[in-house]
């Protein structure tokens, strides 16, 4: 499982660029929407409170995330979106997982498919890459901020899986179902965490060389420029060489 916070660093520098151009807030307030329709009461919704969470982890405006609640419990008029899943392959036959939400499937699919072919893969049927990936909740804190036993010990209190060390990073993991606990055990604890989320992890990567990879990548962020698109998954396997030879 470790080797996850290579790519949460690379996703937080593309998330930070995505900031600057108006596209995170917009996304994340869709989000939003989705997931108030299930019940605006963040207490009892718990995908609409992560949905929250990671809105203000981008420094969304309180009265921003308001709003979105609202439309998303039926006060006002809210666009309706609908969620969609395309899994196909990159450069090197990486497998690859574009979660997207979406008012218009007609146009995304055909946008999603042009990606796929243009960054050298190719889209391909449901479930043909999902089988090899498990979604969990992930968690960063660097190793400076906590010791390795007593990181373990709140986490298994809190019903997580594990703590791996992945360099100067403690990667914890835990069931989907666990993931609050954690979250709030860890703050409890004021351990400060350097990413939380809800991610897919596969259970095998592909090694691929610097070439491939920075084509597996640059396809990434063409995917996660469109609009629709909420976030992509891959069993890309960064290693350290491969680090360092980009940068």
């Amino acid at each position: 499982m470790a080797g996850h916070s290579k790519w949460a660093n690379i996703k937080h520098r593309k998330a930070a660029v995505d900031k600057k151009r108006g596209k995170l807030w917009s996304k994340l307030a869709r989000n939003i929407i989705v997931a108030a329709k299930a019940g605006g009461d963040p207490a009892a919704n718990l995908t609409l409170r992560y949905s929250i969470d990671k809105a203000k982890e981008a420094n969304m405006p309180n009265d921003t995330i308001d709003k979105a609640i609202k439309k998303g419990s039926g006060e006002g008029n809210a666009e309706t979106y609908q969620p969609a899943v395309y899994e196909g392959y990159g450069p090197g036959g990486v497998a690859v997982i574009v979660d997207a939400l979406t008012d218009n499937p007609a146009r995304t699919a055909p946008e999603i498919k042009k990606i796929f072919e243009r960054g050298g893969g190719n889209l391909g049927s449901p479930n043909c890459v999902s089988w090899n990936f498990a979604t969990r909740g992930i968690f960063t804190v660097r190793a400076a901020d906590a010791a390795e036993d007593t990181l373990m010990e709140i986490v298994l209190e809190a019903g997580g899986e594990d703590v791996a060390r992945d360099a100067d990073m403690f990667e914890i993991t835990s069931d989907v179902a666990a993931y609050d606990a954690v979250r709030k055990a860890l703050a409890a604890r004021s351990i400060a965490t350097q990413s939380a989320e809800i991610s897919k992890i596969p259970a095998t990567r592909v090694a691929v060389d610097l070439e491939t990879a920075q084509r597996v990548l640059t396809m990434i962020e063409a995917f996660e420029d469109n609009d629709d698109v909420q976030q992509v998954y891959n069993n890309l396997e960064l290693t350290d060489e491969l680090m360092a030879k980009m940068g």
